[in-house]
C-alpha cells in the first residue's frame, strides 16, 4: 500500500467537501492528529477504517487505495456531451409505478444511478429520490439533469462494495448493477436491502445471467475481471421469503456503446408484506 498515495487521495477529498481535518476526525470518531499523520504519509489508516473513512469521503475504499478501474470505465463513458445510455427510463420504472404508484413521495434508493435517468423519471412522477453511482461523471450529469427538469434528487458517490443503507425506503431499484457483485457478496447486499425496505415496500433488480449462447457485450471487456454474471434462477432465491410481482428472465438487443449485442438478464419486482 503506498501511504503518501493515499494520503494525497484523503486531504484532496477532504478539501473537495470543504472538511477540515478537525470536522472529518469527529465525524470518525478519532484525533484530528490521525487524519494529519495519515495525509502526509507518516501512517496508514486501519483497514477496519478504511469503509467508514470512504463513506465519509463520499468515495470508495478502491479509489482511497489509488485503483481505478470500474469508476475509470464509466467516468470515461459518461465524459461526454451526450448520455451514454440514453434518456427514456427503464421499462421496469413502469412496473414500478403500477405497484407503488406515487398517491404519496414513497422514498426510493436508486442504487448505480449512471447517469440518472431513472432517478430523475421517479423524481418527476413525485417520489422522494436517493440515488448513487460510483461515477464522479455520471453524478456531475445527473445532478445537471436534474436541475433542467427541475426536480430535487439527494444524489451521491458511492460504492455498492462499501455502501450499506442506514435507513428505510420504500422502493429499493437497481439496473444492470448487480454483476459488480460476487457470488460470495450476493446474499449480504440483497439482506441488507431487504431489512433496510419499509413494510409493503418493494424491491425492484435485474441482473445480466450468464448463457453459453451469447457472447459478452462488447463494453464490458475493458472491466471483463470486475463482471460476475449471474446464474439463472439464483436473484429469485434470495427473495423466496417475499411476494413477486414479477419474475422474468429474456434475451434481448442491446446497442449500448454503438455496438448492437445480445443480452440474458433475470428480473425481479418483490414485495415486503407481513403474514
Amino acid at each position: 500500500m503506498d501511504n503518501m498515495k493515499t494520503g494525497e487521495v484523503i486531504s484532496k477529498r477532504r478539501k473537495e467537501l470543504g472538511l477540515t481535518q478537525n470536522q472529518l476526525a469527529k465525524s470518525l470518531n478519532i484525533s484530528f492528529q490521525a487524519i494529519s499523520k495519515w495525509e502526509n504519509g507518516t501512517t496508514f489508516p486501519d483497514v477496519a477504517m478504511l469503509p467508514k473513512l470512504a463513506a465519509a469521503l463520499n468515495t470508495t475504499v478502491d479509489a482511497l487505495l489509488g485503483y481505478r478501474g470500474v469508476e475509470a470505465d464509466y467516468d470515461n463513458r459518461y465524459n461526454t456531451e451526450g448520455y451514454y445510455w440514453g434518456l427514456m427510463p427503464n421499462r421496469i420504472c413502469y412496473d414500478i409505478m403500477k405497484i407503488l404508484p406515487p398517491i404519496k413521495p414513497y422514498r426510493v434508493l436508486d442504487i448505480g444511478c449512471g447517469e440518472g435517468k431513472d432517478a430523475v423519471f421517479f423524481a418527476k412522477c413525485g417520489y422522494s429520490v436517493t440515488a448513487f453511482d460510483v461515477s464522479e461523471s455520471g453524478i456531475e450529469k445527473a445532478k445537471k439533469l436534474a436541475e433542467h427538469n427541475r426536480v430535487d434528487v439527494n444524489f451521491f458517490r458511492a460504492d455498492i462494495f462499501d455502501y450499506r443503507p442506514d435507513s428505510e425506503y420504500d422502493i429499493i431499484f437497481s439496473s444492470g448493477v448487480f454483476h459488480f457483485i460476487p457470488l460470495n457478496q450476493r446474499e449480504d447486499v440483497c439482506n441488507s436491502l431487504k431489512a433496510h425496505t419499509s413494510d409493503n415496500g418493494i424491491n425492484a433488480v435485474n441482473v445480466f445471467v450468464k448463457k453459453p449462447f451469447i457472447q459478452r457485450a462488447p463494453d464490458s471487456t475493458r472491466d471483463e475481471d470486475k463482471r460476475h454474471p449471474w446464474h439463472s434462477g439464483e436473484l429469485f432465491g434470495y427473495y423466496h421469503d417475499w411476494l413477486f410481482h414479477l419474475c422474468t428472465e429474456d434475451v434481448f438487443d442491446c446497442n449500448s456503446g454503438g455496438t448492437p449485442h445480445k443480452h440474458c438478464m433475470d428480473t425481479l419486482i418483490a414485495q415486503k408484506v407481513n403474514e
